[in-house]
């Protein structure tokens, strides 16, 4: 989309470079739901758990601590892995904000509800607007759905120290299997409350932000305990690193209670 209609390069280039940053409670709240849609909790519980699926699935697999001889080959699967789906990622998201800023926001279409968003795509899709609309809404809810619903099983199964594993028989994890489906049914109750479905997302997005942040900082103290990660923890650039992130986070947080 944004390679098929007019955008000013020299304009997005500088801006990216230098944007326009402003010490505000919304454009701070703007930027908490930006990071909370990059950094989500969720992620921390759904990619910590497919690594220990992937030990279960091969038994030539052992944790690292019990095994390290095995962590070159893991560690350049996970870095790559890491690499290639994070540039993925934010190019996806970058270019969705970008088209969506010089089509909507440079023709003042103010988009309130999912009907204005189906509405939005008319001059391109026709008639077909609000069918092409609905799969992407079907699609991106069928690609949602077992992440966000599995995270949040394998968190509360993990804190509560219940059997958890996709592929355990439900009679085996039974604790696991009812919070996958209390979470199921909890979204599809959501879907008759009439709430306006841009600011849930949107919202949703800044609470991911700030929940984000203590949990950063849990895995940055875990990951630079010797104690917990023994021979493998975390020291120099990539813990300084991690450390700034968190900050980062922390203070985008503390910064939406800015005077507006």
């Amino acid at each position: 989309m944004a390679f098929v209609i007019p955008v000013d390069w020299k304009a997005v280039g500088l801006a990216l470079i230098k944007p326009p940053v402003r010490f505000s409670g919304d454009y701070l709240t703007t930027v908490v739901a930006v990071l909370g849609t990059t950094i989500s909790p969720y992620l921390f519980f759904w990619q910590a758990s497919q690594e220990v699926e992937e030990i279960r699935s091969r038994p030539a697999e052992q944790p690292l601590l019990r095994a390290p001889m095995q962590a070159s080959v893991q560690l350049r699967r996970i870095n790559v892995d890491t690499w290639v789906g994070m540039a993925m990622s934010n190019a996806v998201a970058f270019f969705i904000m970008l088209s969506a800023a010089a089509t909507l926001h440079a023709h003042h279409v103010d988009v309130k509800t999912t009907a204005d968003a189906a509405n939005a795509l008319r001059p391109i899709a026709g008639e077909m607007a609000f069918a092409l609309f609905s799969l992407g809404i079907v699609g991106t809810g069928l690609l949602a759905l077992p992440v966000l619903a599995g995270s949040a099983a394998y968190a509360t199964a993990g804190a509560m120290r219940w059997r958890n594993s996709l592929a355990l028989q439900v009679n085996l994890a039974k604790q696991f299997y009812a919070v996958i489906a209390v979470a199921i049914l909890g979204g599809v109750v959501l879907t008759f409350m009439h709430l306006d479905p841009i600011k849930a997302l949107y919202w949703s997005a800044v609470i991911n932000g700030i929940a984000a942040v203590p949990i950063m900082a849990l895995v940055m103290l875990m990951a630079g305990s010797r104690v917990v990660m023994g021979e493998f923890a975390l020291k120099g650039v990539l813990l300084w690193i991690g450390w700034l992130a968190t900050a980062v986070m922390g203070l985008a947080a503390i910064g939406m209670f800015w005077p507006t």
